[in-house]
């Protein structure tokens, strides 16, 4: 039997004594400029020498529990350590990246302790970690036992170099199994209820539902209670939409089940070469039919309330449905989090 690495970790006990782990920790910043993800949106905008507190935005939704609740809400971690069991290239990758992402295990230990100190929940809607490596493996399920968590996986869950090859689902499996050990729960599909409340997360980290997605998702429904859903990239509003255009001079919008009316318009000016067609935006983030009808389905369900998202590196709402307002939080790197009450 193959053991999951959270499991190892508690049983060993290496969640006490910690681990000696390879980095280049220098400034943070709010925007990363030549990242392969939205934060690149900008020139390094603002450079943070020093820890400084959580940024919360607290939320209240009214959702029909049954009894109040809060949950501290975190996304875009994104962890970036390596050591020695890994090759000289990822370790300048952690290098390089921990320059602009290093205090996001400082951030998640805040907001593990200021959860624990007000009895919340802990969720998290992907980019843990920045890359795959034993490290931020290692850290990851160390991290998960240390609080009551939920997770949606993010597509830096299993990024090997960072946009360095085409990612799909076979791309995916290569590190599927090793990153599954790390986190408590079924990260292409899971489901938890708390005091009469359906959370449901949904891997769309490539910006993708499948039919089965659907189908499961239809069965979260048929239980009648209200529905909260977790996944990594927003999915389309009109207003997020354009805001992000703006930012990336048209380059593309980042979001799950943009028209591809607006999909067509992506990579003004781009030019790969043959061969590497993947490259272009309006190909890795084009809506397939399964998404389109997953999205046109999810719009008519009155039993959505809300719809928790990451992968912006900043904050936005903005309604999705008659009954649900998508919240998107910031980036944890950054020490940004949501505060939410359940009602």
């Amino acid at each position: 039997m193959i053991m999951r690495r959270r499991d190892f970790i508690k049983v060993s006990g290496a969640a006490a004594a910690g681990f000696a782990l390879a980095g280049c920790v220098g400034k943070n910043t709010r925007s990363l400029s030549g990242s392969e993800g939205p934060a690149a949106h900008s020139e390094v905008a603002r450079e943070v020498d020093a820890y400084g507190p959580l940024n919360i935005k607290e939320i209240t939704i009214e959702v029909g529990a049954t009894k109040p609740f809060d949950v501290m809400h975190l996304s875009d971690t994104h962890i970036t350590l390596a050591d020695d069991r890994n090759d000289e290239r990822k370790m300048l990758l952690a290098c390089r990246r921990s320059r602009y992402m290093g205090h996001g295990e400082h951030y998640l230990d805040e907001a593990i302790r200021y959860a624990k100190d007000k009895g919340m929940y802990m969720m998290h809607t992907g980019d843990m970690i920045d890359f795959v490596s034993e490290a931020n493996l290692d850290v990851t399920a160390m991290h998960m036992l240390m609080a009551d968590w939920f997770v949606a996986a993010g597509n830096h869950e299993y990024s090997k170099y960072v946009g360095e090859a085409k990612e799909d689902e076979a791309y995916k499996n290569d590190s599927r199994e090793a990153v599954q050990g790390a986190f408590p729960n079924d990260l292409t599909f899971a489901s938890r209820v708390i005091n009469g409340v359906n959370f449901v997360a949904v891997d769309d980290v490539y910006y993708n539902f499948t039919e089965d997605q659907l189908d499961k998702m239809k069965k979260e429904m048929e239980k009648g209670l209200p529905v909260v859903m977790l996944c990594h990239v927003p999915l389309y509003t009109p207003e997020f939409c354009k805001s992000e255009l703006e930012a990336t001079n048209g380059n593309c919008a980042y979001l799950t089940g943009v028209p591809l009316e607006i999909t067509e318009t992506y990579d003004p000016g781009k030019t790969h070469p043959a061969g590497e067609e993947w490259r272009y935006r309006k190909v890795q983030q084009r809506a397939d039919k399964p998404t389109q009808d997953f999205i046109a389905w999810l719009k008519e369900q009155k039993q959505l309330k809300a719809i928790l998202a990451g992968h912006m590196h900043r904050f936005f709402e903005e309604r999705f449905s008659p009954t649900a307002i998508q919240y998107t939080v910031g980036a944890a790197y950054n020490g940004d989090a949501h505060v939410v009450h359940f009602k």
